[in-house]
């Protein structure tokens, strides 16, 4: 059995792992910035969380994504 993501525009492991002209040390550190993005969506209130259009679970669930697990516009 395949993994299949329910993200909307997740990407598999090694499907982006650098973009051309990134250095690996911007390429860690871009993940480690996503990844507390992601764990800072678990703080916000049921309203900031409206603001920006998520609901309380789309919000865990999108905390909950590994760092390795881009947008795919972050590959073009």
């Amino acid at each position: 059995m395949s993994h299949v993501s329910t993200q909307p525009n997740a990407l598999p492991h090694s499907a982006c792992t650098t973009r051309k002209g990134t250095s690996p040390l911007s390429y860690l550190q871009s993940r480690l910035n996503l990844s507390r993005s992601r764990r800072a969506l678990l703080s916000l209130s049921e309203a900031q969380l409206q603001d920006i259009g998520l609901t309380s679970a789309q919000a865990r669930a999108e905390a909950k994504r590994p760092a390795w697990d881009i947008p795919a516009n972050w590959c073009k």
